[in-house]
């Protein structure tokens, strides 16, 4: 009842073996396994049992020592006595057993008495701790009209506590919610249906609670539970149905095909592709002009024009249509049938339709030689409302080919056709009601131009053809073929031949619509001939036949031993002369560089030879030009003649006075020294105009003083002295007329009793 050691320690056995003594030295520890209850309650150490050794002799000597896990925490050992305790509350879903080491000590000497012994203490369970589900909440799904006992799900509890040891992990299931749907097996937690031919349409979500209970389910034991949500998942058990057996649309005749009619929907209570549906039409008056399409998301019949309706022939146009479901279940055919079958009768309301052609496009085949203003085909239409109703027929953009008589629709060409610029003409013809013109249709017309032999054959291409100097006779030198515009309908087929005979060449026709250019005789020379023009005649075999000559461009070149090329022409001259191509370049750069020397400078000569009297670089305006010299009279013939201004016809040769450059000054005025105003007003009259009408004037004024006076002069004096005597003979009026260039000349002159006769030096 101690839990004390059931061995002595140290004691020693003597053995005899064959006459030796043997020595054993036992175990100084032997314990039993300790055991301590979980959860302890007491107020107390709660005590686990009491560790001595054989060595203890109980003269308070020994000293024991505890170490391991727990050892001075949760393990206290009474050093004098052996006595273990465990000081605190255990919880063996924390830790299950410990592993502790005990040894005993010579108090005084502080040496071990014998090794350290390990033994176990282990937690015995109690029933704390109630089953835990694995989730909280569980989510399964299982079909409709599923058997008694189909799976479900399986829930799964779990308890903390030792299985190993009583009951108190021992779970037992049960349903709390749930019944008489679903039902639950005590000890697997497998979740079945209880109750046959649940249908999800009535309903479709379940909730049910299962409990987990231990101590075996008896009473005591503690419990947890979990909800379980289940669904019904949908099967094809409901057939599609009408909800009326018939249905009435109706809609234009005018409407256009593919255009809806209407919609009609079956009804179907399952989901998803259970409930996908497909409309048919099988039977009806009206199956060629109606079709039904199947709206794959709204699962709706859409009625939908085939053909365009017609009132005048048809009032009510009906259809039988049935619905069937796509995807059926064979484990639940007994249940149908999957389909239903309704009529939809669809009524055309009458409309003003627009004229119609009897052909949705016209194709007209005409020769290209068709004469002009022939007839070539014929457009009809007509009104559908009225047989004789009366309609206009015209092209509906203007073309200048082709016209169409607006009564009998009869196209007639305007200008002579040609295949090879234009093989196809299409044109829109429009017909429309004389009574309501909006109402119209067109029609498109396809003409096709027949092709006519009326273009001959004609090269190929542009060839390159040379014949070496020292060829052979009899060599081809050039193979050429033909093309044609035209297209007969049994092909093209050419004939070659030569104009006239040739002495240099001849032509053979390979017959397959190409020939060979032939040598009749050999040793060209490219210094007497250095090319030859040889006409060639290609016919066509078509009806008329057509023929052409062309001239194919021989060129005489040097060639190697194998016939290659080498040089031809002037640049092979060029070359026998001993002077490359690059030579010839450099000689032609030259010229042209001196060519441009010596333009350079003839004009540099020219410039500097004419030299401007005003070289001022400013844009002067209103300047006086004035030379400031005085010449000795009429002698001084290098000076301007004043008799000039008498002879106003002289100043036509020579304008300008070249002798001396003149120096610009401001402007001033002078008195006029002439004495008769009439020959100098005529002379400036004369020279206004010119200048008002000469383009190259400058766009501003010059005035050029002619400050000389010479002995004896034609022109009198033109001194000022003298001029107060003649003064009142003049009058100046007229300068007011020579416009804003002279308004400062008019204002100085107008208004004065005499005529200035001369101008100031």
């Amino acid at each position: 009842g101690d839990r004390t050691g059931d061995l002595p320690v140290n004691r020693a056995a003597s053995l005899t073996s064959k006459g030796r003594v043997l020595h054993r030295s036992k175990r100084d520890w032997m314990w039993r396994q300790f055991f301590l209850s979980e959860e302890y309650m007491g107020n107390n150490y709660q005590y686990v049992g009491k560790l001595r050794s054989d060595k203890d002799r109980g003269d308070g000597t020994t000293r024991y020592v505890l170490s391991g896990e727990g050892a001075g925490t949760i393990f206290r050992i009474d050093e004098k006595s052996g006595d273990l305790h465990a000081t605190q509350r255990l919880d063996r879903e924390e830790k299950a057993s410990y592993t502790l080491q005990a040894q005993a000590f010579n108090k005084n000497t502080g040496l071990p008495l014998e090794p350290a012994t390990e033994f176990i203490v282990k937690i015995h369970d109690i029933n704390d701790n109630e089953p835990k589900f694995t989730k909280d909440v569980y989510t399964a799904s299982v079909p409709e009209m599923s058997d008694v006992g189909t799976f479900v799900i399986e829930v799964n509890a779990t308890d903390a506590d030792d299985a190993s040891y009583g009951n108190s992990a021992r779970l037992v299931y049960s349903i709390l919610q749930g019944q008489p749907y679903f039902s639950v097996e005590p000890e697997t937690g497998i979740v079945r249906i209880a109750l046959s031919n649940m249908d999800r349409e009535v309903r479709k979500d379940y909730q049910v609670v299962i409990q987990a209970k231990d101590m075996a389910g008896q009473m005591g034991g503690l419990s947890g539970t979990t909800m379980v949500n289940v669904t019904l998942t949908d099967v094809n058990d409901s057939p599609p149905r009408f909800a009326y057996s018939s249905y009435h649309l109706s809609t234009y005749e005018s409407a256009e095909i593919g255009f809806t009619v209407g919609r009609i929907k079956a009804n179907d209570g399952d989901e998803g592709q259970n409930a996908e549906m497909k409309y048919r039409i099988v039977e009806g008056d009206g199956k060629d002009s109606l079709d039904i399409i199947t709206d794959e998301v709204t699962q709706e019949g859409i009625i939908v024009v085939r053909k365009q309706l017609d009132y005048e022939s048809r009032r009510v146009y009906t259809i039988k249509v049935e619905v069937t479901n796509t995807h059926t279940d064979p484990n639940f055919l007994h249940l149908g049938p999957f389909s239903d079958t309704a009529t939809v009768k669809v009524t055309a309301k009458d409309v003003d339709e627009p004229p119609v052609f009897s052909r949705p496009q016209f194709v007209i085949e005409v020769n290209e030689d068709t004469p002009k203003g022939s007839i070539i085909g014929t457009v009809t239409a007509w009104d559908p409302d009225a047989m004789d109703y009366p309609l206009k027929i015209n092209i509906n953009r203007d073309t200048r080919l082709f016209h169409i008589d607006s009564k009998n629709g009869s196209i007639t060409t305007l200008k002579s056709l040609d295949r090879e610029v234009s093989k196809w003409h299409n044109i829109s013809v429009l017909a429309s009601e004389i009574n309501n013109p909006r109402q119209r249709s067109r029609v498109p017309v396809l003409i096709k131009v027949l092709d006519v032999n009326d273009n001959a054959p004609e090269f190929a291409m542009s060839y390159d053809t040379f014949v070496c100097e020292n060829v052979k006779a009899g060599q081809i030198i050039q193979t050429i073929s033909a093309i044609d515009t035209d297209e007969p309908l049994i092909g093209h087929k050419f004939v070659f031949s030569l104009s006239t005979s040739n002495p240099n060449f001849t032509i053979f026709d390979n017959e397959d619509n190409t020939a060979k250019i032939l040598t009749r005789r050999s040793g060209f020379n490219r210094q007497e001939v250095s090319a030859y023009y040889l006409p060639v005649v290609i016919s066509d075999n078509d009806y008329p036949i057509q023929s052409s000559t062309s001239t194919l461009t021989i060129r005489v070149c040097s060639c190697d031993s194998t016939g290659s090329m080498r040089s031809c022409s002037v640049d092979a001259l060029l070359l026998s002369a001993g002077l490359s191509t690059g030579a010839l370049v450099a000689i032609l750069l030259c010229i042209v560089i001196l060519l441009m020397i010596v333009v350079l400078f003839s004009a540099l000569r020219r410039q500097r030879r004419k030299e401007p009297l005003i070289i001022s670089k400013e844009d002067v305006r209103d300047n006086v030009v004035s030379y400031n010299d005085e010449g000795g009279g009429e002698e001084d013939t290098q000076a301007f003649d004043i008799g000039t201004l008498r002879h106003p016809e002289v100043m036509d040769s020579n304008k300008l006075r070249r002798d001396i450059i003149p120096e610009m000054l401001f402007p001033y005025h002078r008195p006029s020294p002439m004495n008769e105003c009439s020959d100098v007003r005529d002379f400036i009259s004369s020279r206004l105009q010119e200048n008002d009408t000469d383009p190259s004037a400058p766009p501003y004024d010059s005035l050029a003083t002619y400050a000389y006076e010479g002995n004896g002069s034609v022109a009198e004096s033109l001194s000022s002295l003298e001029s107060s005597v003649m003064e009142g003979d003049h009058e100046y009026d007229y300068l007011s007329t020579w416009g804003p260039q002279f308004k400062k000349l008019a204002d100085m002159y107008i208004g004065k009793d005499t005529c200035t006769s001369g101008l100031t030096n």
